[in-house]
């Protein structure tokens, strides 16, 4: 990788965008570029070559709709573009990006840059996260950068972007300004973004999809105006580079994919688109005995039972999990087929085969049969859904791409470990009136088995244990019962690809926000946060996870 070396022969700092400010370049041809936002409200620019695709189709669609008076596309399937991204569709009207395994939706979004700015020739600057490895600026950062170092610039101030930081093009460094805790930051090539003639910007979908923020999970967005930001202003990404914190949450969903799935592949067709009551959970058979606490005060048994670690067949052995028998539990097949309705997962139109018939086969499923799930009532190719479940944990549950409605009880792939849970008097902030709740989560290094991506090869488990944070109220004994059932069902950690490292076959968070910070929101991790509790209900809601859960 290319590192950025500082030039220039003034000392003087640069307080505010370059002479020629980003997106104002007299380039006669523009380029675009799409990210999306992860869980901590940062957006994450798309490699060249899938924002390339993403245009490629959407422009397809447009030359289609001019000949025929329609063709306005809905949703472009990612793993067409990049086979890691396979469970990955973005979803045009409302510009998010939907994974179809799990049901996470993101905001994403289209910004056009001159064409001799970064973007255009693939210039990529970044900073060095808490694991060593390197995370992207937003583009508009980065061609922010280019600028001030083409220019000669010794050094720049990111606060005309809302960021609270420095950058040091000759020591390679960014400082935060109130802290004073600095980074290494990089200058990297890569492919550059695709050329465009259109400007046009869409609607801007979902404010904020982050796991806290996302606005469609029934709670709404953070009410607090700027959450993720040290500075109180927007897109800050001082929130996001936590100084030595080996519990922050690098999740799985932020980089794409938590493993590289096999991909979907033979479509015939271009896609459209001091602690006390501690106690012990843990995957090793039933609830180990109570940990006496550290100041010495016994604790309790808690009264529950934890599933052994097994195969997730071996997990589910009550339950029928052949793919056939699960698609036709609960998809009813449909005589006849909507005539101008599209099938979500192959985008083809459900009179017409199933797009995956080349590659999925099956002796009891044709390859023109549609079906219907039986209680939201969406339709598709059933091949289609068979090959969707093929693809995924192969649990007994189906999860429908248009609704995320569940099917059957979801369960993950979560490695043994155990789950520890203690009390404490001392309050967390914006909850005076009661104690916390402490979780720390242990899971050691050891081999994956069948139903991770790489079975017999080891895995690594960076940051345990963790320490997560809830208060000891009624809603915050709550999440924790329900957190309880996540552990049993495997839901809150997978073996993945670390977002923040890029390391792969690492154990990684999994779709469930956690707190893990007490008394320090500036990362968004911690506390205050008067929403969390009830976000994290519904990212629970999302797994499965309700209430009904607790008398089972």
């Amino acid at each position: 990788m290319a590192a950025a070396q500082g030039a220039g022969s003034s000392s003087a700092g640069l307080a505010g965008p370059p002479a020629s400010a980003p997106g104002h370049s007299s380039s006669s041809t523009v380029v675009a570029v799409w990210e999306w936002q992860d869980e901590f409200g940062r957006w994450r620019p798309y490699r060249g070559n899938v924002c390339s695709y993403i245009e490629q189709v959407i422009q397809a669609y447009q030359q289609k709709g001019r000949r025929s008076g329609s063709g306005q596309v809905s949703s472009i399937p990612l793993g067409h573009a990049d086979p890691a991204l396979a469970p990955y569709v973005i979803d045009i009207p409302s510009l998010t990006q939907f994974r179809q395994d799990t049901g996470t939706m993101r905001a994403v979004r289209r910004h056009v840059f001159p064409g001799d700015s970064a973007a255009g020739q693939g210039i990529v600057w970044e900073w060095q996260n808490d694991e060593g490895g390197w995370s992207p600026y937003e583009m508009n950062v980065c061609v922010f950068l280019e600028q001030a170092h083409a220019t000669n610039h010794q050094r720049v101030d990111l606060r005309s972007l809302g960021y609270n930081y420095e950058v040091d093009f000759v020591a390679q460094v960014q400082t935060n300004k109130t802290t004073r805790f600095r980074r290494s930051v990089q200058r990297r090539l890569d492919a550059p973004y695709p050329v465009t003639t259109s400007t046009a910007l869409l609607h801007t979908g979902m404010g904020c999809s982050c796991q806290q923020c996302w606005p469609n999970n029934g709670t709404g967005p953070i009410t607090t105006r700027y959450r993720h930001s040290m500075t109180n202003s927007p897109n800050s990404s001082t929130t996001h580079q936590v100084p030595g914190r080996t519990a922050s949450v690098s999740s799985s969903n932020v980089g794409f994919v938590p493993y590289n799935k096999p991909t979907l592949t033979g479509a015939r067709s271009t896609p459209r688109l001091s602690a006390q009551n501690t106690v012990v959970l843990a995957q090793t058979g039933s609830l180990s005995a109570a940990l006496a606490a550290s100041n010495g005060v016994s604790a309790q048994a808690l009264p529950v039972k934890m599933s052994k670690p097994s195969r997730v067949s071996q997990a589910l052995a009550a339950t029928s999990t052949e793919p056939e028998s699960v698609v036709k539990k609960y998809l009813e097949e449909l005589k006849g087929a909507p005539a101008d309705e599209d099938c979500m997962i192959c985008m083809e139109k459900l009179s017409s085969p199933s797009g995956y018939s080349d590659s999925c086969q099956s002796s009891t499923i044709r390859p023109e049969a549609v079906g219907r799930l039986r209680n939201c009532q969406h339709s598709f190719h059933m091949l289609c859904m068979l090959a969707m479940y093929s693809n995924g944990n192969k649990d007994g549950s189906l999860q429908c791409p248009s609704c995320k409605t569940i099917y059957g009880e979801k369960t993950g792939t979560q490695p043994k470990g155990k789950m520890e849970i203690s009390t404490f008097p001392q309050s967390l902030p914006g909850h005076k009136d009661c104690g916390t709740i402490r979780i720390v989560y242990h899971i050691s290094r050891g081999i994956q088995g069948p139903e991770h991506p790489n079975p017999g090869m080891p895995y690594t488990a960076r940051g345990f244990p963790r320490y997560c944070y809830l208060p000891d109220n009624e809603k915050g004994r709550k999440v924790l019962e329900l957190l309880k059932v996540a552990w049993k069902r495997r839901l809150i950690f997978t073996v993945g690809t670390s977002s923040t490292t890029g390391e792969s076959n690492t154990v990684v968070w999994n779709e469930i926000h956690h707190k893990t910070e007490m008394d320090s929101n500036l990362s968004g991790h911690g506390y205050p946060d008067p929403n969390y509790l009830d976000n994290v209900l519904a990212e629970l809601a999302a797994q499965g996870v309700t209430e009904d859960c607790l008398g089972q």
